[in-house]
């Protein structure tokens, strides 16, 4: 068993190195499966947050000729922009307002339609298991089985100082 666990760390160590020094390509030794790239976390991202209420980069980096001759016309006088322009620059910086931000989702729903499903499937599993898998109940919890064993109990007296026949009044036949 020793001797396939390191034949196997030896096998991946020569994969790792191999996939290592061909790092050029874009596709690596993962099996036939392409590798995407990753983002460079080193620059400036963008994100919706309460908590953060200016974020690093703008929404929108790359401006269509439109949004381009709206930017030089921000740079004047906002008297002059209408409230569709002022909307339309709100919207090149930010994706979300405040409002749009604290908008509760219907994430609950979903979350709790799952918590019913399992809870139901888990019901029928132990229903499935009562009827298919659990033997019959023993006769011994009957109801009539246990009368008969508490009369069987009172006739024996048992333990009649303190305990089940010292609650029976045996002259008058009923419980004290």
């Amino acid at each position: 068993m020793l001797r396939l666990t390191a034949g196997r760390v030896g096998g991946l160590l020569s994969r790792r190195t191999v996939a290592a020094f061909s790092f050029g390509s874009a596709r690596m030794a993962s099996r036939g499966h392409d590798v995407t790239e990753q983002a460079d976390m080193s620059l400036p991202m963008y994100c919706d947050r309460l908590d953060t209420p200016l974020p690093d980069r703008p929404y929108r980096e790359t401006l269509s000729p439109a949004d381009k001759s709206l930017k030089q016309k921000e740079k004047g006088p906002w008297n002059n922009l209408s409230k569709e322009e002022k909307l339309a620059l709100y919207r090149m910086t930010f994706n979300m307002t405040y409002a749009e931000m604290k908008r509760p989702s219907s994430e609950w729903k979903t979350v709790l339609g799952g918590i019913f499903f399992f809870i139901g499937f888990t019901g029928l599993i132990v229903l499935w298991q009562r009827f298919y898998v659990y033997p019959p109940h023993p006769r011994t919890l009957d109801d009539e089985w246990q009368s008969m064993q508490v009369k069987r109990m009172l006739d024996m007296r048992v333990n009649p100082v303190e305990g089940f026949s010292a609650q029976w009044d045996y002259e008058k036949g009923q419980w004290k």
